[in-house]
């Protein structure tokens, strides 16, 4: 007789679970969307705590093989880089056309002054809730969490919140400091890296214990796993310049630049002899953010910023982006969905509850961290905003759209994505230096996730002040009338080939 067989195995939970919450979501997305102002982000990190160890016990990452503390971490690592390169992609192409060229001053200002400032406020606000930590293990906590997520910050500049109530010009910034601050985060972190690394020894380190100074290990920056070269300030300063920022920045933007060149230029002449299908024409930005951020990962550049430069490189002329408008192109926002959920799922199963509550050895308690995420929503970017806003006039009209800018900042994976990729230039927690172990252990930004992903993504329910801010400095309307909408390329050339039978430009096979 033959018996049913049953296979609950880890790849069956994961898809069980996976396939109920979108279709779940799916049903009511609408109304979450447009009535509760709230993306898939959210909804996805509480399903991924109810579901994971803390819960249900069905998302288990430690039953997926390997050691569970480095397989999680390479996971999350992977995973995040793989979300946030193909979201920079989207963003820079679906800025306006030689976007970055025309707001270069208001970029240079949010992304130098304005963002060290709340690195500094951050960084005193870490070492003022986390005592047992130094200063320079506070700045380079700091620096995973001062940029601007891109994935929640898309809430905001495109969903229906925003529409109804941000101006067109506010919005479009939100996406562009996103897409840059992501990037412009790596400086920070390996200048605090670089201090930290290259202290010199004091003259009577005697053990291990004390200073973990590394010998025979190359001198590089980047290097993994190593606790300290010595030398120096100086030293500390020339690395950080050539690795940090030559290496890491400048090139990752020529890189970025370049691809996003190369690419429009043969889809120019893919479509223009008639090469490229609907279907891969849409694909491009999705391609060029996998080819990024493996290429960036193989020589150690900065793929976030390249993903984000060649977006707008992409769209540099508006031409694909109009293109994309015609042809009523939805395959990037399905994929940049499923990309969410997947994300966010993986961390909701994977906070890492034990370090929540950890007196002795770093000093972090449940009520610290709330007082920290509390700190940080008011300090982080608040102030340096409301300093600068005066230099952006193109961007906030006045004090109140300062404010909503400078409150929604979301810290999301983009803060994960940094803290794995410092965990990884350090030794395990427990294997150095006093100094770097309490760092290391004090690196858990799942607190701040989730208090920053409620508070970002529930602007009408939480901030309401925001909505009556915003309304009451509205003078005009924000969105175009569709019957004033400007013909799309497509359309222009079609009825150009109406009169003179002349080839649409970009119009691949269908």
């Amino acid at each position: 007789m033959l018996h049913p067989i049953l296979d609950i195995s880890n790849f069956n939970l994961v898809l069980s679970v996976t396939g109920f919450y979108i279709l779940l979501f799916g049903f009511v997305s609408l109304k979450v969307k447009q009535r509760w102002y709230l993306g898939e982000a959210l909804p996805a990190f509480v399903v991924g705590i109810c579901f994971g160890p803390a819960g249900a016990k069905l998302l288990n990452v430690s039953q997926w093989g390997g050691d569970s503390d480095n397989e999680t971490s390479e996971i999350a690592y992977g995973l995040t880089r793989l979300v946030i390169g193909v979201q920079l992609a989207k963003v820079g192409y679906e800025l306006p056309k030689k976007y970055l060229r025309q707001r270069m001053a208001e970029m240079i200002i949010c992304l130098i002054p304005l963002m060290t400032i709340s690195w500094l406020a951050t960084s005193a606000c870490v070492k003022l809730v986390i005592p047992h930590i130094s200063f320079l293990s506070a700045l380079i906590i700091s620096a995973c969490v001062t940029c601007t997520d891109p994935v929640l910050s898309q809430a905001i500049a495109k969903g229906p919140f925003a529409d109804n109530f941000v101006r067109r010009p506010l919005r479009e910034f939100i996406s562009a400091e996103a897409g840059g601050n992501d990037g412009f985060g790596f400086p920070l972190l390996l200048l605090g890296v670089s201090f930290l690394r290259y202290a010199e020894a004091p003259a009577n380190t005697l053990s291990l214990e004390e200073f973990d100074l590394e010998r025979g290990v190359p001198d590089v920056l980047g290097t993994t796993g190593v606790g300290r070269f010595g030398g120096g300030a100086g030293v500390a300063l020339k690395h950080w310049a050539i690795e940090g920022v030559l290496y890491m920045i400048l090139l990752g933007a020529a890189y970025g630049a370049f691809v996003g060149f190369v690419c429009q230029l043969l889809l120019k002449k893919a479509s223009k002899h008639r090469w490229i299908d609907y279907e891969s024409f849409t694909l491009v930005p999705v391609a060029i953010g996998l080819l990024l951020v493996g290429t960036c990962g193989c020589f150690g550049s900065d793929e976030t910023l390249a993903c984000f430069v060649a977006g707008c490189v992409l769209n540099w002329n508006g031409i694909y982006h109009e293109e994309i408008q015609a042809r009523h192109d939805s395959f990037n926002s399905t994929m940049e969905t499923l990309l969410n959920f997947a994300a966010f799922m993986f961390l909701g199963a994977t906070m890492p509850w034990a370090y929540f509550q950890r007196p002795h050895d770093t000093g972090i308690t449940l009520w610290r961290l709330f007082a920290l995420g509390f700190m940080i929503l008011v300090f982080r970017r608040i102030p340096a905003i409301l300093m600068g806003y005066r230099f952006m006039p193109k961007v906030c009209s006045d004090w109140k759209e300062a404010l909503f800018l400078g409150h929604f900042g979301p810290i999301g994976i983009g803060a994960v994505s940094y803290v794995e990729y410092t965990r990884r230039l350090f030794p395990p927690p427990g294997q150095s230096d006093e100094e770097i172990n309490s760092m290391t252990a004090a690196m858990v930004p799942g607190i701040r996730l989730l208090a920053s992903s409620i508070l970002h993504r529930s602007p009408r329910h939480i901030c309401p002040c925001s909505q009556r801010t915003l309304q009451s400095s509205q003078s005009t309307p924000y969105l175009r009338s569709s019957s004033h909408r400007r013909p799309s390329l497509r359309e222009r050339a079609s009825t150009q080939q109406q009169h003179d039978g002349s080839p649409t430009p970009l119009d691949g096979p269908q």
